[in-house]
């Protein structure tokens, strides 16, 4: 009985060991926001055409949508870099001036599973508020990921704007206030 007790304890905590060596990739979080001198509904109408992307973000040569910018339509994105990413619209808030989306696969980015929203809300003395939130898994399901499929790459490829891409991408909109894009190209 000893025996069986003793096997049972050394199992127990093996498999315990085995299970926190198991854990895989943890969902990485994003938010970024920036104030735009430009009333909420013109910046509204320019960040809310799903097909449109190309017009004012400077690493997009061109989007198309499979139903405009309803509800499950499927935007492709061609990067000037190089490679694409495929998002679905999954909801749209006109009146809240709210839209998620989604992309399964991260294409030319380092991640699965991303999903994002993005908000436009009023600030002070006439300008808006863009609020962008992004949650996502890196490429790499495993543990020990390669570099460039790692943690630090999704964050990085997601978050990583340089300050000069943030000016020439918001000036593509309207004038900033502050030098933050809600925007995940590189």
């Amino acid at each position: 009985m000893r025996f069986v007790s003793a096997f049972v304890m050394m199992l127990a905590a093996s498999l315990a060991a085995s299970f926190a060596h198991a854990h895989g990739p943890t969902r990485q979080k994003a938010f970024e926001t920036i104030t735009i001198k430009a009333s909420p509904d013109a910046v509204w109408a320019k960040v809310s055409d799903f097909t449109q992307l190309q017009g004012w973000h400077p690493a997009v040569e061109s989007s198309t949508a499979t139903n405009g910018s309803n509800v499950g339509s499927v935007r492709t994105l061609k990067l000037k870099g190089g490679g694409e990413l495929v998002e679905t619209l999954e909801s749209i808030d006109p009146a809240a001036k709210k839209f998620s989306y989604r992309a399964k696969d991260g294409g030319a980015l380092p991640v699965t599973n991303y999903s994002s929203n993005l908000t436009v809300k009023a600030g002070d003395g006439g300008t808006s508020v863009v609020e962008w939130r992004g949650a996502f898994y890196r490429k790499y399901m495993n543990n020990d990921p390669p570099k460039g499929e790692d943690d630090e790459a999704a964050l990085s490829a997601v978050t990583g704007l340089s300050e000069s891409d943030l000016s020439a991408t918001m000036g593509r909109i309207l004038p900033p206030v502050a030098a933050i894009l809600p925007f995940w190209l590189v």
